[in-house]
């Protein structure tokens, strides 16, 4: 017997069994975003590696030790996506998209290679939303009031919502300065991972989950007494609207990001359900990301969630996978009858899900097969219903005695018994 091949670490197979939660949270997710006037965008899978260096930084963890970069045998470096802003900005641009605001979004896997552990995948799947050509608070206001709708319509609670101001070029570099300094003299007191950081990239030092390094981060100086007054009017106008929407927030102070590209409003969607990986959605401006490949200057800001998180705090229970109705057929007439009476319910009722019994076998069997499927009614055809010209309908989870109803008047019974768990079954 072959050796089974099976797949990647990190990198997993979505069943039958857990689809319909993916397309419930793609569906839900689809309808807000085009609620608010966004429009899909899909960029490749595949990038040149140069594209992400630039963008999400040389020196973070995600270029330097996860991405999946190779040479192709043309010679050229690629690289698997790790994320979708990068891509999204390069099409933009490459496709004169920014000659006037544009409100994008996209859905699709990313890359890392990282140590797989709950919530966190070599291949895992984002939704994201990019903004262009829009610089004020308002547009900040948006993507989380839209991000908080999305959460209502799935039926998402108890997730924390945490702000923070990274400033502009200038006050950051300001900021960096008086922050090494700091770092510096607490050298002896940092872990192997903050002293890199620090002299690559000491904000994300702030972003430590070691706690053995919280002590040193809590003293570090802020970055809020380095904003300049443009900055912290913008940072106080999102908060100010914010409360007057009724929406909850916690400032983060250390709240940094692990990209690059970001400045200004930065923002995390956070639950304690998770584990270690409690951000489910995160985001900010990132008003230079534009220039920096190649475009004009573009004010910017988006967000990307992650599908696998989100999908784990999504109640199955409340989710339909099963048919509305499985057809058992009786006999090899009623098989045949049974094949094209399903295409005319199909095309009376086209969002009607129905699973038509084939591979023939007893009533009985076929019955054992119907109530698995997980169908709310079965349909029978047998030799007395093709001579009566009507067919059997037996209720399956729902309460009511077996009846038969003429062919013809079948479409119409049959939206009535669904109407109440899919009221667009006429569509």
């Amino acid at each position: 017997m072959a050796q089974k091949i099976q797949a990647i670490r990190g990198m997993h197979d979505i069943l039958p069994e857990r689809s319909p939660l993916w397309q419930h949270l793609e569906d839900r997710a689809r309808e807000v975003l085009e609620g608010y006037g966004y429009r899909e965008i899909r960029t490749p899978l595949v990038e040149v590696t140069e594209l992400f260096k630039r963008s999400i930084g040389e020196v973070t963890d995600i270029v330097e030790k996860e991405m999946y970069s190779f040479e192709d045998r043309g010679g050229e470096t690629l690289a698997l996506r790790p994320e979708g802003t990068a891509s999204c900005v390069r099409a933009a641009i490459e496709h004169g998209l920014l000659d006037q605001p544009q409100r994008l979004w996209y859905r699709g896997p990313m890359f890392r290679r990282e140590r797989p552990q709950r919530g966190r995948y070599r291949q895992f799947h984002q939704i994201g939303v990019e903004v262009f050509g829009l610089d004020g608070p308002d547009i900040d206001l948006e993507v989380i009031l839209l991000t908080r709708r999305l959460w209502q319509v799935l039926g998402i609670g108890n997730l924390r919502l945490e702000l923070n101001s990274l400033g502009d070029g200038d006050e950051r570099g300001r900021y960096r300065d008086a922050l090494v300094a700091y770092l510096e003299a607490q050298r002896d007191r940092l872990d192997a991972d903050s002293e890199k950081r620090l002299l690559t990239n000491p904000l994300r030092v702030l972003d430590s989950k070691n706690p053995e390094m919280q002590p040193i981060i809590d003293g570090a100086p802020s970055l809020t007494d380095y904003l300049s007054d443009a900055t912290r009017s913008h940072f106080e106008r999102l908060c100010a609207d914010l409360e007057a929407a009724g929406v909850d927030y916690w400032i983060n102070p250390r709240l940094v990001r692990g990209l690059d590209y970001y400045n200004r409003t930065v923002f995390e969607w956070i639950t304690d359900q998770l584990g270690a990986q409690g951000t489910v959605c995160a985001g900010g401006r990132y008003d230079g990301l534009v220039t920096q490949l190649g475009g004009r200057p573009t004010s910017a800001i988006g967000f990307a969630l992650g599908i696998e998180r989100l999908i784990e705090l999504i109640d199955a229970g409340a989710v339909e996978s099963g048919p509305d109705a499985y057809l058992v057929a009786v006999g090899e007439r009623a098989q045949r009858e049974a094949l094209l009476l399903a295409e005319q319910l199909r095309d009376r009722l086209p969002a009607l899900r129905l699973l038509c019994h084939c591979g023939g076998g007893s009533f009985k069997s076929q019955f054992k097969k119907a109530d698995r499927s997980g169908a709310r009614l079965a349909l029978v055809l047998g030799d007395d219903e093709l001579v009566q010209g009507r067919v059997g309908i037996k209720p399956l989870r729902m309460d009511g005695e077996q009846q038969h109803v003429a062919i013809d008047a079948l479409p119409q019974t049959l939206a009535q018994y669904v109407r109440s768990a899919d009221p667009d079954i006429n569509r």
